[in-house]
């Protein structure tokens, strides 16, 4: 599975097959990233705890590094943190550091989770909020004295990367997310239907505000209303790595389905 990270950058997944344990990801994001051969090449690695360990130990290797199934402002600094970890070591190492590393947050999903579940006037407001918390988050890890001090050695920022911005809704607009989400040093991977719209009859709102805006307040609303942000994120990121292993293991009965086909026709 390939997808876009940054500009003129693709992403390729570990295997699924490995179950998302750190000590088969590494070696696999390694083999991978030497195989293609392709400085503009990301190694997709989940944001949960065993991906920790694989993201800081890849960096570490000089892979850089896509870290997918993002969820919450928690998990993204947990994987800010593993990726400065693999970006420490190696300015001590005295290696280069400039390995590139994106941060997927997956925005809609979070909608989609709570649609008919909260009341109207909250409707498809809780990606957004999210991401707001999460990219005031991003902003002050990009001024503290620990980024910038790997920062002065050459070390590139982790660009903050919003996924799943396709609206799920289908009572709200087309182009939600992306109006939304707007906000300098951040990367949006917009789906081609909701790219087209927004180029039809989009238009931009306001730059996500660097505080956080009404982030918490929006999140209070949804906990009164019986929404546990923590748990319905560790619900995501759980459900969103259950969801790629499975795609996977169909993918591969499909692939010998077919060879078994092709060689009896042979």
């Amino acid at each position: 599975d390939t997808t876009a990270g940054m500009d003129g950058w693709e992403s390729l997944e570990v295997s699924h097959s490995l179950a998302y344990d750190a000590a088969s990801m590494v070696p696999d994001a390694v083999r991978l990233h030497a195989q293609a051969q392709r400085p503009n090449l990301f190694i997709k690695i989940p944001g949960t705890s065993e991906g920790h360990v694989a993201i800081e130990e890849a960096v570490f290797r000089g892979v850089p590094v896509n870290v997918t199934l993002l969820f919450s402002a928690a998990q993204y600094i947990s994987a800010a943190e593993a990726y400065m970890r693999g970006i420490e070591r190696r300015i001590a190492a005295g290696l280069d550091p400039k390995v590139h590393s994106v941060a997927s947050m997956f925005i809609s999903r979070w909608d989609k989770a709570v649609m008919g579940k909260v009341p109207k006037e909250l409707q498809d407001r809780l990606g957004i909020a999210v991401a707001k918390r999460t990219y005031k988050a991003y902003r002050d890890l990009l001024a503290s004295p620990r980024w910038r001090k790997a920062a002065g050695a050459g070390a590139p920022p982790q660009r903050l990367l919003w996924a799943s911005t396709g609206t799920k809704d289908p009572k709200a607009s087309d182009v939600l997310y992306i109006k939304a989400l707007a906000a300098p040093d951040t990367i949006n991977t917009i789906p081609e239907k909701t790219l087209l719209a927004f180029a039809d009859h989009g238009t931009m709102g306001e730059l996500l505000p660097e505080d956080g805006g009404d982030a918490e307040k929006v999140i209070a609303a949804f906990a009164k209303a019986g929404v546990d942000d923590e748990q319905l994120a560790a619900d995501l990121q759980r459900e969103g790595a259950e969801s790629f292993v499975a795609s996977w293991k169909d993918l591969l009965k499909c692939i010998e389905s077919k060879v078994t086909t092709l060689k009896a026709a042979s």
